[in-house]
């Protein structure tokens, strides 16, 4: 579907967060009137995004109200994301983690500890809806969460605990919330994309509904039923389907480049580890691996092993999930452009609490940003006033021609 087909918004501001529930009207009014005020000017302090006082000590009362939930105010988006989502067939759910560091405002009460100890901070584990064009629709889940200092490195081995126990339930909360997301758009289905962390026995066991699928890349060695033992063997075993050219974008220490990949593609079917074979049983999956057989001189070759419950059988549809794949990268732009375009981490606050507030708010204008750059690369053609207001985009207009 083409970008131009999904609905305007041009009071985004409005459309997100104007029926958020909080208690109270006057405090969704006011939430609403202050995402359109720091979305003007995402990189600012609050001082200089509101210079008037009345305005800024009414964004610190809200921020500091018990009324303005996190939770609570990323429904109305992602309401607003569910809406987006029924106007196209597939939705790619993405979901990463990352740390908020505020190491430097010591001040700031109810941070924990991350890495190194004495760094503190939050961590954030978001799942962000995406086309396979890579138009990002919203954000459909998040969690937050602080470690505590008493425990930090001092809990039984992660493989004694259960994954209810560990930080890894977050990946199976993140596709339980796609079962919701698929009941509010029953036409559209969703795939839960995630990176080598997420290679976990039971997010892959877990029940799912119709329509909610998954495309994880694996990084366990693990056994597969049949005569080559383990899942590696097991896929360079068939012969290779075809070829591919895809770009990967910049790392650290790495360019930017684009590389050729080899694609094989097999059904496997997964077996748990013995102490937990009757309990989860077998799994049956798709398992497609892309290699890079002539890497340039001095560069680690690409290789990606991705389990799917999305059959691939045929080049073109191995294909397809190497491309679903590499639209995972749009979720470390979103972050980007939260720590980098909305400065997030350069926030002053009281509390861990009030952050979390101000993070939800600015994760929202991150995303805004990001949709409006990704919808006009896919559309060129689309006129401004179905992003901007009259006011923003008359403004703009003076700004860039140095119109008094």
């Amino acid at each position: 579907m083409q970008a131009a087909e999904l609905q305007d918004d041009a009071d985004w501001a409005e459309n997100e967060l104007g029926l958020v529930q909080l208690g109270d009207k006057r405090l969704t009014a006011r939430l609403v009137s202050l995402a359109r005020v720091l979305a003007r000017a995402p990189d600012a302090s609050l001082p200089a995004a509101m210079p008037a006082w009345s305005d800024l000590k009414a964004a610190y009362r809200f921020f500091d109200n018990a009324k303005a939930v996190p939770e609570h105010i990323l429904a109305g988006h992602i309401d607003a994301t569910w809406s987006r989502a029924r106007q196209v067939p597939i939705v790619l759910a993405i979901q990463d983690t990352t740390c908020f560091d505020w190491t430097h405002h010591p001040a700031t009460q109810g941070l924990g500890p991350m890495s190194p100890q004495w760094a503190r901070g939050l961590f954030c584990h978001s799942t962000l809806a995406v086309t396979p064009e890579r138009l990002p629709l919203g954000l459909l889940a998040q969690r937050n969460w602080v470690r505590d200092d008493r425990t930090f490195a001092a809990l039984a081995p992660h493989r004694k605990r259960p994954v209810t126990d560990k930080e890894s339930s977050k990946w199976l909360d993140s596709v339980k919330a796609l079962a919701a997301a698929r009941e509010a758009a029953p036409h559209t289905m969703f795939v839960s994309v995630g990176d080598r962390e997420d290679d976990v026995i039971d997010l892959f066991a877990m029940e799912r509904p119709a329509g909610v699928e998954l495309l994880i890349r694996a990084t366990r060695n693990r056994v597969v039923e049949g005569e080559h033992g383990h899942l590696w063997n097991t896929v360079l075993a068939p012969p290779i389907l075809g070829r591919i050219e895809v770009a990967v974008p910049r790392r650290p220490g790495c360019a930017a480049r684009r590389c050729t990949l080899a694609l094989r593609s097999t059904p496997i079917v997964m077996r748990p580890p013995k102490q937990r074979r009757k309990e989860l049983g077998d799994i049956g999956m798709w398992a497609v691996l892309a290699t890079e057989e002539t890497p340039p001189s001095g560069a680690q070759a690409i290789e990606w092993m991705l389990l799917t419950t999305v059959a691939a059988p045929t080049m073109e549809l191995a294909a397809q999930r190497v491309s679903w794949y590499t639209c995972r990268w749009s979720i470390e732009v979103w972050h980007r452009v939260l720590k980098t375009g909305c400065r997030i981490e350069a926030r002053q606050l009281e509390t861990v609490e009030r952050l979390e507030v101000a993070m939800t708010l600015y994760g929202i204008i991150a995303w805004r940003i990001l949709y409006a750059t990704m919808r006009t690369r896919l559309d060129a053609e689309l006129p401004c006033t179905v992003l901007l207001t009259n006011e923003e985009w008359q403004a703009l207009y003076c700004r860039v021609k140095q119109v008094a």
